[in-house]
């Protein structure tokens, strides 16, 4: 069993990533959240504590921490960091090698053996703008694996790429068995 990092940012997709939390939970792997403050907006940290009975990790500062150095400790923690959804924001972010929240910090304190997989969710246009595709390439190259987004009808109303696969779909992908 694997001790995974899902990390989500602010995208409607996240209701996916709640899914997918609870199927790695129930296939015996160890689920620790980390929600961006965006994320926060859209889901209640409670519900991923309820389907993983793990705390959710929400700052680094403040009394959202749990320990001295959240970031670090998570680092070390991980096997698996995964980020679904993740937003254009938080590609820009990791891309550039930002530490600005928990997320990013947690990203640069990984140690180099730990699996890296990134899950753009997004509006098309958002997604193959320019700016997007160059960071989901800066992060590829730095040895993120990259997981195209499904193409289809969005939450805006929008079709074209930029859906967060089914979360059997990424639990496979990152070659974990998922539960139920």
């Amino acid at each position: 069993m694997t001790n995974v990092l899902l990390c989500v940012s602010g995208s409607v997709a996240i209701y996916k990533a709640c899914d997918l939390a609870s199927k790695a939970t129930q296939a015996g792997h160890a689920v620790r959240v980390l929600m961006t403050r965006h994320a926060q907006d859209l889901v209640s940290p409670q519900l991923f504590e309820a389907v993983t009975h793990q705390p959710v990790h929400t700052a680094e500062w403040g009394n959202d921490r749990k320990t001295a150095m959240d970031h670090i400790d998570l680092a070390r923690w991980g096997k698996l960091f995964l980020v679904a959804p993740c937003s254009a924001d938080l590609a820009a972010r990791l891309a550039l090698g930002m530490a600005d929240d928990l997320v990013t910090t947690t990203a640069l304190a990984l140690p180099r053996e730990t699996a890296r997989f990134v899950c753009p969710a997004m509006n098309p246009a958002m997604y193959t703008s320019p700016p997007v595709q160059r960071n989901l390439q800066l992060l590829e190259k730095d040895g993120w694996k990259l997981m195209r987004p499904g193409v289809g009808a969005l939450a805006c109303g929008d079709i074209g790429p930029g859906r967060l696969p089914e979360p059997a779909q990424i639990l496979e992908w990152i070659g974990i068995e998922s539960g139920g």
